[in-house]
């Protein structure tokens, strides 16, 4: 397997980029095609993030391991103007951009684990993980 893959996002065809990638790198871990659907959706709602509001950032990919179960781990990471409000950021239907609110939310429920670190004027990193079932 892959050790990781790691996508520069500054545009919505780094976007697609980094989604074909995580995909390819979870089919490799053994998800099925509905949860990959997911992950591609998560990958892209964070690439899409990065684009919207930080212009650029990097998302990886990378197959983990832990008590003998596998799952993938996605970070998004950028040096944008970070997240005021994290908990506001988190709930459903809150939007900045003028969309339907969908994204970290969203996000949170399409992963098993999600971690958020923001800092206004330093950036904000997400983690998230899914595991085989």
């Amino acid at each position: 397997m892959t050790d990781e893959a790691r996508v520069p996002i500054r545009s919505d065809l780094d976007i697609l980029t980094a989604r074909q990638r995580g995909r390819a790198m979870a089919a490799e871990v053994g998800f099925s095609s509905s949860n990959l659907t997911l992950i591609a959706t998560a990958i892209s709602e964070l690439a899409r993030n990065i684009v919207l509001y930080a212009r650029r950032g990097r998302i990886v990919v990378k197959g983990i391991e832990r008590n003998g179960g596998r799952g993938i781990m996605v970070v998004a990471r950028d040096d944008g103007p970070g997240i005021p409000n994290v908990a506001q950021a988190l709930q459903s239907g809150f939007s900045t951009s003028g969309g339907l609110g969908l994204g970290l939310p969203g996000v949170r429920r399409l992963t098993d684990e999600f971690d958020i670190v923001s800092a206004v004027g330093r950036g904000t990193i997400v983690t998230v993980k899914k595991w085989l079932r």
